[in-house]
């Protein structure tokens, strides 16, 4: 395995248990246009657990009675993770939720001064009633629970931490602070973690969307503060720009900041494609490390580096989240890489040729984007054995 080097100015965080619950079956699912079958949860959940995910909210109870029998099929696979389900505060959804078989339930309700007046048309009063009962009737049915509050960063902050006062009072497991339009800074995430962390002893998680392309910076932030659990979903899926990317989130963690979480971050390609051929929600090519391009190489000056030593060019092995490393023949191609190709196909040739080659590997490149293996060699034929390219 090759080497990792990373820039020296990059922090490692000293941090305890940090985590990820994935919500790709849930908030991942709630993208318009995905809607994954039973079958095709079970087998998302069942790579997330190969994963080593810690943690899977595996749906919405009170959405149809298919979320609730796939909750509870993946609930009976005995599965290493955790499974969780979100629930409104109200006894129905709890109840789905536990006999569905779970062992979390992640109860949320707004809290925002836009929400209660819009939404709900209730006085902040309702949001404390209804957070107590709902902790008072999961300790009732032995059920553990998180309580988080859509909103978070649009709440106002002493009503805030009366929720989450009133959640600690409750005994929720934790407490999560939620970037439901995906609006607030790593700043304004790292202030709202430190503030609840001075005042409570309950764990902290964060929920983040995307909507600035803030997420990621976001859940960092948020860890950097304290937070021990992070919402994730798998390329990034979910409502309008989506979540935080599970693979980016764990790869950096991992390798950026060099806090391992345990996540077996060697088969997240394979986790990315599952659930892009099931979403019907395809990689784009530069999609961060799973994406095909970001371990290939097309430009001269690039390809000669990486041939020398690949750190030149990449920061991590591809083979470190299960990617592979692709030398590209096209119009930014060099003589280095030309050579090197003539040598495998075991041809000898002089500068000439290969300059001659390479002068007709930039020129389809230019046309085509990429010269393919079959193209590079009817171009080798063409400059090296012209009688056989054009025989009849």
């Amino acid at each position: 395995m090759e080497r990792i080097v990373l820039s020296p100015y990059n922090p490692h965080l000293e941090l305890g248990d940090v985590q990820v619950y994935d919500s790709t079956l849930r908030d991942g699912e709630q993208m318009p246009g995905v809607a994954f079958s039973l079958e095709q949860k079970v087998a998302i959940a069942r790579k997330l657990d190969e994963v080593r995910i810690p943690q899977i909210e595996a749906g919405f109870p009170a959405v149809s009675d298919g979320e609730r029998r796939a909750i509870k099929a993946i609930s009976k696979l005995g599965l290493d993770a955790d499974i969780l389900a979100l629930s409104r505060v109200m006894k129905g959804d709890i109840d789905a939720a536990i006999d569905a078989g779970v062992d979390v339930v992640l109860l949320f309700i707004a809290t925002s001064d836009i929400h209660l007046r819009y939404k709900f048309n209730k006085p902040r009063e309702y949001v404390l009633e209804k957070v107590t009962e709902s902790l008072d009737y999961c300790r009732s049915r032995g059920v553990k629970a998180a309580l988080s509050c859509e909103d978070s960063t649009r709440t106002e902050m002493g009503f805030l931490m009366k929720v989450y006062e009133a959640a600690e009072k409750g005994g929720a497991y934790r407490i999560g602070i939620t970037d439901t339009v995906g609006c607030a800074s790593p700043e304004a995430i790292h202030m709202m973690v430190t503030e609840a962390r001075k005042r409570f002893r309950t764990p902290i998680s964060v929920h983040l969307h995307n909507d600035y392309g803030l997420a990621l910076a976001n859940a960092i932030a948020g860890v950097k503060a304290g937070a021990v659990a992070v919402a994730t979903t798998v390329n990034g899926i979910g409502e309008r720009a989506g979540n935080v990317p599970l693979e980016e989130f764990v790869a950096t963690i991992k390798f950026v900041y060099g806090k391992d979480m345990g996540v077996d971050t060697t088969r997240l390609k394979e986790l990315c494609e599952l659930v892009a051929a099931y979403s019907k929600v395809p990689l784009s090519r530069n999609h961060p490390l799973v994406g095909d391009n970001v371990f290939a190489h097309e430009s001269g000056i690039h390809v000669a580096a990486v041939l020398s030593c690949p750190q030149t060019y990449e920061s991590i092995p591809p083979e470190l989240v299960g990617n592979k490393r692709h030398l590209i023949l096209g119009k930014h191609s060099g003589t280095h890489y030309i050579k090197r190709r003539l040598e495998e196909l075991g041809i000898e040739s002089d500068d000439e040729q290969v300059a001659r080659i390479l002068e007709k590997v930039k020129a389809l490149g230019e046309v085509k984007g990429r010269v393919s293996d079959s193209d590079f060699e009817d171009l080798v034929k063409e400059v090296m054995h012209p009688e056989e390219h054009f025989k009849a």
